[in-house]
């Protein structure tokens, strides 16, 4: 059983990403504003991305710590995830 618990989690963990900090197609890294963006519009990519290759919803040309942080905030507020839930007064 420990063997099948270690066996899925190696299968489940990310690998290197090689193209982290070398330039896309365009010259440039994306960077925390770009993964802002893309965290932004990541709901709407992931739909088009189901229809066409030329879309992915996540960067590879990116400069690795900066750009994840900007798009998992990204992702968060799109996704409503701001907090104000765990601010709100019950009333009674």
């Amino acid at each position: 059983m420990a063997l099948g618990a270690a066996l899925l989690l190696a299968a489940c963990a990310a690998g290197p990403n090689t193209a982290a900090g070398t330039p896309g197609p365009d010259g440039d890294v994306a960077g925390f504003w770009l993964g802002l963006w893309h965290g932004l519009i990541a709901v709407v990519t992931f739909v088009i991305s189901l229809f066409t290759d030329s879309v992915s919803v996540y960067e590879v040309h990116n400069d690795g710590g900066w750009y994840d942080f900007g798009f998992v905030l990204g992702l968060l507020l799109s996704l409503g995830s701001g907090g104000g839930g765990a601010a709100a007064r019950r009333r009674r």
